[in-house]
This record gives structure tokens, C-alpha cells and sequence, in this order.
């Protein structure tokens, strides 16, 4: 039987010894049958084919291999194989790895004759013959191998080597020991190299494919038979170009395709081939269908761009947004880049409306919150028992998470303040300057453009952003938790009910797809601003991944220090972000009657209490002591610590604080006044709530967060924060020359009176 099993017209080489290695746990295979509906389940991904193609292979020259390009994608596979995964490798390059060694070996042997006729050192110009393709790929499929051999070593992985021909899938006695020889391979973890024997193969013609089965033309099609044949889960096949577009590459208005669809197939063109190989953007997608078919996934990108082919395999199969998915299961809903053009083709007939118009629309929505209220509470008692049954969440979370007739009432009370001050927002005058003589200068206030909004758990920010977004002229992109589905669709929809009123409903769009945050993050050509509301946490995450998309970053809480206001401050909401976290006492204050009241207090409020270093060591019994000074809890909890002095209170706050509220509590007005001063926060108070933080509770009607940046917008950024500027020129055919020396024109810059209320 173990004889009859290696009787196979494929030529195999297993390299260096072979040790059974012990693999990584991972999940047991799924059934094999169907391919994955979504990126995110490309995580379960176990038996995987990586399809190198020759142009990732290949230097450019074609003249040899890509040798750091190819020892990343080395490790990444290994690194796959190495979690328990199951990886083959479909690779071209014998053909240039040969080219490279006889065109040497030519040159060398050209020179030898040379020197030995002339007699002398002064060599002609020699020139290398064209060489036969099935040539090369004898002479440089053992040096191909030996290298692949070599990096894979360097992981402690054995290789071995497999040349097939189309003839070795149209027998079955073959084609079974093909597959019995690679599972034997994979159950011994060695990971198959495998290429088209191309020694022998002959030249590519073109033939029709056998009824349901793909002939092997190139290694696409290859990849794609492999990959059926032994049940593969995925198949990752890496060119030249980003993956497929609507149109050639290039060209203008060419958009890459996230997802293709087996029905979209008639709505593109192809472009030309790669500048090496046989195949072809046709042929990879030919072979892409026909694998999916076969129930395995696909996903086609780029190997070669040097920005991401050092994760460009890892990065597919934990599901990110890279390249093009192949999927059988389409969306009935726009996918997240035609939602943002949406929102920005609406958003600029919303920027053009009248400023009455988007208060019209801001009192709609404000109406609609208290007329559908039983609505929107129905959906948000379903999330909530969806999250409290569901045992992932802090109770912290789901008091985020939770709406009231209150809350209702008071967002719509908001709302309606925010309709009347947006009267006078976009297109206001900010500057006006004669520049000389019958050229005036404007600078007045414009839309940002696309908003991308993040948040966590509060529903309620969704009508506030939406506002504010409307009342700026800016287009939304939405983005909320999934703890939170129910209450987000219907909000969403009173809001784009509202928008309806003048026709401007797609101006505001909620992500319902299975969108990652880094992939939206990754919108840099589409979105100008992003805006993350929820943890500390979630704003780092957000600004660590967003490529080339300002942050607008609201961070975490506060440091403060008397009963009222710090009972206020902590237990009003904890979860909030203008919530206490910190609270820094006077060392003179410990033991007094007034420090007895605090911890009092906090204690039968069921505030958890954590020591400083300092202040736990005034204890004898402490309780915990903190892990972090800059710790957010987002809970009955908060951390208390002791400094000798106002002063060492404002450096303690500057190394541990978030720059978010600071409060001071004191009957000393210069203390409090340098304090005012000396604090570099977004928010500074004395003797108030840390909880007056907040845009609606500063007149700003809503807020998107607050910012602890220091340009563009800082503290609760309302409405004024999400409106950036232009500047408008009138001449009468004034040109840069005419104030030259030797021009008849000088500059003035005198500046002219803007009345106030000033529009354009």
C-alpha cells in the first residue's frame, strides 16, 4: 500500500530530514462544501493555499528571484504553519531563477572563448541568445527549491517539492496519489511546494475546459484545481496589482473591488497581463470562481508593494480588508465605500440647503425622539437583555448602553437648542481684507466633508452626531457597537425620516456590515475626520490605526478633589467620561473630619476605593493599591492619592492626567486662580462638577466628544468644531504680475469690517 501510494507521475522531493514536529492547537477542519460568507470567518481558516505569481516571485529584471520579498512571505506561511494551520505553496520562479543561471553561465563561457581567440584582456561586447522557457525551469527548479528550503529551515519546517503536469489531474489513479501523497505530507507537517512542471509542460495553448473541471494552463489554475481538490479553505493568490478593479488599473476612475460576487463577472473589463507570467487578471479570476464553486474562498492581492507584503498573507487571514474577497453571499445592503459616497454626494446638497432648512430638519428629528419614543425604547430593552444575557459585558457598559424617557427628553431639548444656534454656521463671514484695489479676500466657514463617527454603547450619540453633523453641512458615516443594534437601526432611521424632509437622507449612513474599525480607518481617500466615542482604550486604537485621517480624540477622565461635588462628579454616572477617576487630597487634609466625610461618603455610595503609592503608605490596612495612576474605570470606582500642595497636584495631573476635566475644590481664590491657569486640560473648574463637561450642558445643544487636542477644536466640540474654512477671492482679472516691481499695482491688506452675522 505505502508503495502504491508514491507511484505517481508527479516528481517529488522531500528536503532535509524530516521530523514530525509537534503543531499548535487549533480548531478541528470545518466541512468542506462551502466557502466563507465574510472576511471575518477567514480566522477559521485551517488548510491553506498561497499562490505566488511570477511577477512576485520575480525581480523586475526577470532575471533572477525577489529574494526579500520572498523570505517575508516565507515567514508569514510559517508563521501560519506554526499555529496548526495546514500550508501549501503554489510558486512560479524556476523559470527565472533559471534564466538568471544560464545567462551566467552563457556569459562566462562567451568570455572564456573570448580571451582564450583575442589573446588578450579587451573582451568584445558579448550578447546572451534568446533562452528557451522550459530550459530555464530545468535549470532552475532544484535552485528554486534549495532556496525555499533553506528559509524554511530558519523555522525549523521541512519542504517538499511537487511538480505536476495538466495530465495528472485527468487520471484518477494519479490525482488519488497526488492527494494521498500531500495529506501524508501535511500529517508530518511538512509544507508542499508545488509548480507546474514546466521542464516538460508544453507551451500554453488555448482549450476548452473539461465539462466542471479547470484545465491547468498557469499556476492560477493550478492553485484553483489544488485548492478543490484537497478541500482547501482558502486560497490567497499574490500579483502585481492590489486585487481586482471595475476597470484596468490605471485608468482613470478605477476603483478596487472589496468583495466580487460570481454575477458581477459581466460589469468589469481586464486589463493586460502582468509583465511576467502566462496568465492574466481574467485567468486569476476564472480560476477565483472555480475555486469558490469548489466551496474554497479566495482572496487575490498584492505581493509585491514592500508597504504590506510583510504582512499582506497574516493580514487576510485575520480577516482584514486587503486585496479582493471572493464571496458567494452578497450583501443586500451598499457596501461601506458606496455608503460613504452616498453620504458625501447628499452631504453636499445638505451643505447647500438654507440654514433654516437644516434647522427644519434638526427639530424633525428632535420631534420624532419623543413621538416614536416607545419604539425606540422597545428596541433598546432588546439590546439590553441581549447584553446583560449574553454575561461579555461590565455593568458599566450596559448603564452606557441604557435609554430613558429622560434621556429622550433631554437629547430632544438639546436638539432644539442646536436648531436655532446653527442658524448662523456654515458660510458665515470670518474675515474680510482688501487685498488691493478691486480684489477682495473672504475666508468664511465650509463643511468638513465625511465624517466617520465611532462610538461605543450610547445610542443616544446618535442623534446628537447626526445633528451636528446636519447643522454643519457635513456628511456622517456611522459606526456603532453591536451591543446596540437594535436601538441604532431605528434611531437612524428617524434621523434619515428627518433628513427626508428636503431630500437629504443618505447624507447620514450607518455602517451595518461586518466592517472592522481598522478597515474604516483605513477610508483615508473617502473620510476627512474621524471622531471615536467610547473608552480610552477605543480612541488609542483608532489613532493607532487610522492611515492618513485626522483623530479627533476625546480621551479618558480626570483628576479631582470635596463631598457634594465629588459624590456629583463620581456617582451622577460613572460611566460617563467626564466622570471622576482621580482624587488627589491635601496631605494636611488626612485624619481630619472633613476626610472622614469623603471616605464616608464613597463608601456608601459602594465606590471602590484604590490607594496611591502615597497614600497607602499613611495606612496600616489599605485598601488595593492602584495598578495605574492613569487608570479610567468607568465604575464605582476611583483611585485616591495624596499630594503635599496645589502645585504637586497640577504635576501630578500633567504625567498621569488625559488633558479631558480637571476640577479644584477651594475656598483660596489665588490658589484656585493659578490652578485655573497652570492646569493645560481641555476643561478646568473650580468648586463644580467634573460632570459639567459636557457640550449640551455648555449651550452647545450636543457634542461629539471632547477633545483633548490643542488645534482645530479642544473641550466639548459642538457645532463651531465641524466647520473648517475657505477663503474666496473676487478680482476683475488681477494677475500676480501686475504687482510686481514692475507691475502699476501694490498689495494693501487692509482689513474690512465683517457685520455681524455676515454671510456669503
Amino acid at each position: 500500500k505505502k508503495k502504491k501510494r508514491f507511484q505517481t507521475s508527479c516528481r517529488i522531493a522531500i528536503h532535509r530530514h524530516c521530523v514530525l514536529c509537534h503543531k499548535a492547537a487549533f480548531s478541528l477542519p470545518r466541512p468542506h462544501g462551502k466557502s466563507f460568507a465574510h472576511r471575518g470567518e477567514l480566522k477559521q481558516a485551517k488548510r491553506i493555499v498561497v499562490k505566488l505569481g511570477s511577477a512576485v516571485v520575480t525581480r523586475g529584471d526577470e532575471c533572477g528571484l525577489a529574494l526579500g520579498r520572498l523570505a517575508s512571505i516565507v515567514e508569514q506561511v510559517a508563521m501560519l504553519q506554526n499555529q496548526g494551520r495546514e500550508m501549501m505553496i503554489v510558486t512560479s520562479g524556476a523559470v527565472a531563477f533559471g534564466r538568471q543561471r544560464l545567462r551566467h553561465e552563457i556569459l562566462l563561457s562567451q568570455s572564456v572563448r573570448q580571451a582564450l581567440h583575442s589573446g588578450q584582456n579587451q573582451l568584445k561586447e558579448m550578447s546572451v541568445p534568446v533562452l528557451e522557457a522550459r530550459a530555464c525551469a530545468a535549470a532552475g527548479q532544484s535552485g528554486l527549491m534549495a532556496l525555499y528550503e533553506a528559509m524554511f529551515t530558519q523555522y525549523s519546517i521541512c519542504t517538499a517539492q511537487i511538480l505536476v503536469t495538466n495530465l495528472d489531474f485527468h487520471d484518477e489513479q494519479k490525482r488519488r496519489n497526488l492527494n494521498s501523497t500531500l495529506q501524508e505530507l501535511m500529517r508530518m507537517n511538512i509544507i508542499p511546494i508545488i509548480n507546474t512542471n514546466d521542464a516538460v509542460v508544453p507551451p500554453p495553448v488555448p482549450s476548452s475546459d473539461l465539462q466542471g473541471v479547470i484545465s491547468i494552463k498557469d499556476n492560477d489554475s493550478l492553485a484553483a484545481r489544488l485548492a478543490v481538490e484537497m478541500k482547501v479553505d482558502l486560497l490567497v493568490a499574490l500579483s502585481d496589482v492590489q486585487g481586482l478593479y471595475d476597470s484596468p488599473p490605471g485608468t482613470d476612475d478605477a476603483k478596487l473591488i472589496d468583495m466580487f460576487y460570481p454575477g458581477d463577472q459581466q460589469s468589469i473589463t481586464y486589463g493586460t497581463k502582468s509583465r511576467v507570467g502566462i496568465g492574466g487578471m481574467e485567468a486569476k479570476v476564472k480560476a477565483a470562481l472555480w475555486a469558490l464553486q469548489g466551496g474554497t474562498s479566495v482572496v487575490i492581492a498584492n505581493g509585491t508593494d514592500p508597504k504590506v507584503t510583510g504582512h499582506v498573507i497574516t493580514d487576510i487571514v485575520e480577516g482584514k480588508k486587503v486585496g479582493t474577497f471572493f464571496s458567494e453571499v452578497k450583501p443586500a445592503g451598499p457596501t461601506v465605500e458606496q455608503q460613504t459616497e452616498m453620504a458625501r454626494h447628499a452631504g453636499r446638497a445638505l451643505s447647500s440647503l438654507l440654514p433654516e432648512q437644516r434647522g427644519e430638519i434638526i427639530c424633525c428629528l428632535a420631534e420624532l425622539l419623543t413621538e416614536k419614543k416607545d419604539e425606540i425604547l422597545s428596541a433598546n430593552k432588546r439590546d439590553m437583555e441581549l447584553a446583560t444575557a449574553s454575561g461579555r459585558f461590565s455593568q458599566a457598559l450596559i448603564d452606557r448602553l441604557s435609554l430613558s424617557t429622560a434621556k429622550l427628553n433631554s437629547l430632544a431639548i438639546g436638539l432644539r437648542q442646536l436648531s436655532v444656534s446653527s442658524r448662523d454656521s456654515v458660510g458665515r463671514v470670518l474675515r474680510r481684507t482688501r487685498v488691493a484695489n478691486n480684489l477682495e479676500l473672504e475666508q468664511i466657514t465650509v463643511p468638513i466633508g465625511v465624517l466617520l463617527v465611532i462610538f461605543e454603547s450610547r445610542p443616544d450619540c446618535l442623534p446628537q452626531v447626526s445633528a451636528l453633523a446636519i447643522a454643519s453641512g457635513n456628511a456622517l458615516l456611522l459606526k456603532g457597537g453591536k451591543e446596540a443594534a437594535n436601538t441604532n437601526k431605528i434611531l437612524h432611521q428617524l434621523t434619515q425620516e428627518a433628513l427626508s424632509i428636503h431630500g437629504v437622507s443618505d447624507a447620514v449612513q450607518l455602517v451595518s456590515t461586518r466592517e472592522e474599525v481598522e478597515d474604516l480607518c483605513r477610508l483615508d481617500k473617502m473620510v476627512d475626520l474621524i471622531i471615536p466615542r467610547g473608552s480610552s482604550q477605543l480612541v488609542r486604537e483608532i489613532q493607532k490605526a487610522a492611515k492618513g485621517i485626522p483623530v479627533l480624540g476625546h480621551s479618558e477622565a480626570i483628576d479631582i478633589a470635596v463631598s457634594v461635588i465629588i459624590r456629583d462628579s463620581k456617582c451622577d454616572y460613572p460611566a460617563a467620561c467626564n466622570a471622576m477617576e482621580t482624587l488627589l487630597i491635601h496631605k494636611d487634609l488626612l485624619r481630619t473630619p472633613l476626610f472622614d466625610q469623603i471616605v464616608d461618603m464613597l463608601r456608601a455610595e459602594n465606590v471602590k476605593i484604590h490607594a496611591g503609592p502615597r497614600f497607602a503608605s499613611y495606612l496600616t490596612f489599605s485598601p488595593s493599591e492602584v495598578k495605574s495612576l492613569r487608570t479610567e474605570y468607568g465604575d464605582l470606582e476611583c483611585c485616591v492619592e495624596v499630594v503635599d500642595s496645589m502645585e504637586e497636584a497640577v504635576d501630578h495631573i500633567h504625567k498621569y492626567g488625559s488633558s479631558h476635566t480637571d476640577v479644584i475644590v477651594t475656598e483660596n481664590e489665588e490658589t484656585a486662580e493659578q490652578f485655573l491657569q497652570q492646569v493645560d486640560s481641555a476643561c478646568v473648574f473650580w468648586n463644580s462638577s467634573s460632570r459639567f463637561a459636557d457640550g449640551y450642558r455648555f449651550g452647545l445643544g450636543a457634542e461629539v466628544g471632547i477633545s483633548t487636542a490643542r488645534i482645530h477644536a479642544r473641550g466639548p466640540v459642538g457645532l463651531e468644531g465641524l466647520l473648517t474654512t475657505k477663503w474666496i477671492l473676487r478680482g476683475e482679472g488681477h494677475t500676480v504680475a501686475d504687482f510686481s516691481e514692475q507691475g502699476n499695482m501694490k498689495y494693501l491688506h487692509e482689513n474690512i469690517p465683517v457685520p455681524q452675522g455676515s454671510f456669503m
